[in-house]
């Protein structure tokens, strides 16, 4: 590299963050619906159809973006569309929520909505959506979720269910790397949050959407008092 070159990357250079193979990342919008039940807002929430994945789940509606979409709020709004039935036009969207980058290469983008429309008038789609529910969000304000601290390990190898057959994914004898990475390493902590409810549990990805907005709530209120 000589100078000239440099000076080509300088000034094409920012100070903008970047996400590292940010195109491998498995990308995917939710959005977290609030409907007025009695004077009062609720959260809504999905119970997922027994046949798909993670099939029984509480979960809010969401799902992978898709090359179609013009943005991560353009595909929330989509699959909010075609999981609850309602028009995008009875959606007020409050806002953007934090961003989440899983351990597992997911990268969800979640936003915060109103649905201007009554439950009766949702017409649910029942290949992915069992039921519906709602709970007061003053229901959560007043109370912190279950926390469990998990292990995220590196696995440089797989193991075939039904032969017992290893295969490499890193060749650690080849490269001539220390020979502790022939085994999982790592001890970085995956924080699992839990909401325990009458309707059944909420927990994974969802209750961590759920904390994030409901931290995000109370902050914002308290500004304001």
């Amino acid at each position: 590299m000589d100078k000239q070159q440099l000076e080509v990357i300088r000034k094409s250079f920012t100070f903008e963050q970047r996400l590292s193979d940010y195109e491998d990342y498995f990308k995917a919008a939710v959005l977290v619906p609030l409907i007025e039940i009695e004077g009062e807002l609720h959260f809504l929430f999905e119970k997922r159809a027994a046949n798909i994945k993670q099939g029984g789940e509480i979960c809010f509606p969401g799902g992978k973006f898709e090359i179609t979409d013009s943005s991560s709020l353009a595909a929330a709004m989509r699959e909010t569309q075609e999981e609850l039935g309602c028009d995008q036009d009875q959606i007020t969207v409050l806002g953007r929520l934090k961003t989440l980058i899983l351990a597992s290469g997911v990268l969800i983008n979640p936003y915060l909505g109103v649905l201007n429309c009554s439950l009766s008038e949702l017409k649910t789609d029942p290949q992915e959506v069992d039921s519906i529910f709602t709970l007061p969000v003053a229901s959560f304000l007043e109370r912190q979720p279950d926390r469990y601290d998990c292990l995220v390990k590196v696995h440089p190898y797989v193991i075939d269910s039904e032969t017992n057959v290893r295969t490499d994914l890193l060749p650690v004898i080849n490269l001539g790397l220390p020979e502790r990475y022939q085994e999982p390493w790592g001890d970085s902590i995956q924080k699992i949050y839990a909401y325990q409810t009458e309707s059944g549990v909420i927990w994974g990805l969802t209750a961590k959407v759920l904390y994030d907005c409901l931290t995000d709530i109370q902050e914002l209120l308290s500004i304001e008092r």
